[in-house]
């Protein structure tokens, strides 16, 4: 049975993921959304929560922002994360809930919607710069439900003169991560529905331009694996967005769905140079409907670190090996073994070695934090979608 090794454990203790902000409030379906005892009020609460899921898993540095939902005195917000052991990271922006936006936002017609939805990715890039993020992440909910309701070229043209405006306002240590979403809310076509509409755009933009992929954004049977590869092989694969999903795009834990998939993902990730590569962000998408929040995160963050340390375990040399000679069988045989091999054991004893709980679902349980934030978080409006 393999084992990790220490430089297996040294690389698995510099992995960092970074949690969503809006994974903490309260979500829903399209029919209800949920209202839970302790859920945060405002985007202090909502560090506060994330920073519980460093403290008991060492793996969640950073907590990423939803702006307008998160605005604040970003000073004091970032004095507050730092003073909670996390730091703000990136910066997500939101064109698909003002009505000026029910036809596109980026790609709209009218030059003067076009211009506020610029304007307002300008001022995603000013709160950056108040609290020392990088990136600027932009997921757009555009497109068209029906044959002959939009120019979809003239929408790719108008995309990019966009997104040209944006990303002349970069700092010079800064980014652009565009992300594609394979359907929804529009049904006949979608703006940017696959990596390479988003590979095509930021590779018109710039050397700062990136792609993210979110795990849950691809068509039923699509080889995501297949698209780190070749993202990171060309060079711009800038973040992830990891979440699990049955249907479509269901924002679940990641790994619930299936979990040889993360490890495959992983293995790509690690084979070409994105572990712990600082280019490369490890995110969180994920909207908790049901279950509780802080421990819906802990839990992805671990399935996360479960998984590079399998993948970690894929006896390269073997597999190199296997394939060369055409051994179909062997080199499957040696994916296998690793993604088999339960390495949680070990994993417990080396947290608890570096002065984490070994469990840390039981540790957050045991902590009286969510008690505490049911008791204390009573009136005021809950946070959630839109807030």
């Amino acid at each position: 049975m393999s084992t990790l090794s220490p430089e297996h454990l040294s690389r698995l203790a510099a992995q960092a993921i970074e949690l969503p902000s809006w994974a903490f409030g309260n979500s829903g379906t399209r029919f209800k959304v949920f209202g839970t005892p302790g859920t945060p009020r405002d985007p202090f609460e909502k560090i506060s929560d994330a920073a519980q899921v460093h403290r008991m898993t060492g793996l969640a540095p950073a907590v990423a922002l939803h702006i307008p939902w998160d605005m604040s005195d970003f000073a004091d917000l970032r004095k507050h994360a730092e003073d909670e052991g996390v730091q703000l990271g990136t910066v997500n922006s939101n064109t698909f809930q003002d009505d000026d936006y029910k036809f596109g936002a980026l790609t709209h017609e009218d030059a003067s919607v076009r211009r506020k939805a610029i304007d307002h990715h300008l001022a995603c890039i000013d709160v950056m710069d108040a609290t020392g993020s990088r990136d600027l992440k932009i997921w757009l909910a555009e497109g068209s439900n029906y044959p002959g309701q939009a120019d979809m070229r003239g929408r790719q043209d108008r995309l990019h003169e966009s997104l040209q405006q944006i990303y002349a306002r970069l700092g010079d240590d800064q980014r652009l991560v565009l992300e594609y979403k394979f359907f929804e809310p529009a049904f006949y076509h979608t703006d940017v529905p696959d990596w390479g509409t988003s590979y095509a755009q930021v590779s018109a933009l710039g050397e700062k331009a990136m792609v993210c992929l979110d795990t849950g954004h691809h068509a039923p049977g699509t080889n995501i694996e297949f698209i780190v590869m070749q993202l990171l092989r060309l060079g711009k694969l800038g973040s992830f967005d990891f979440n699990s999903r049955f249907y479509a795009d269901d924002d679940l834990i990641v790994g619930a769905a299936d979990p040889f998939q993360l490890f495959r993902i992983v293995f790509e990730v690690i084979r070409g140079g994105g572990l712990n590569n600082p280019d490369v962000q490890f995110m969180l998408d994920q909207c908790h409907n049901v279950e509780n929040k802080i421990l819906g995160q802990i839990r992805s963050v671990l399935n996360v670190q479960e998984m590079t340390a399998r993948a970690l375990l894929v006896d390269s040399e073997k597999l190199h090996a296997a394939q060369v000679s055409g051994d179909v069988l062997a080199a499957n045989q040696v994916f296998m073994d690793a993604f088999y091999t339960d390495v949680r054991p070990q994993l417990a004893e080396w947290r608890e070695g570096r002065g984490l709980p070994a469990d840390p679902m039981q540790a957050y349980l045991d902590s009286g934090y969510q008690t505490r934030i049911e008791a204390d978080r009573v009136g005021g409006q809950q946070a959630g979608w839109g807030a």
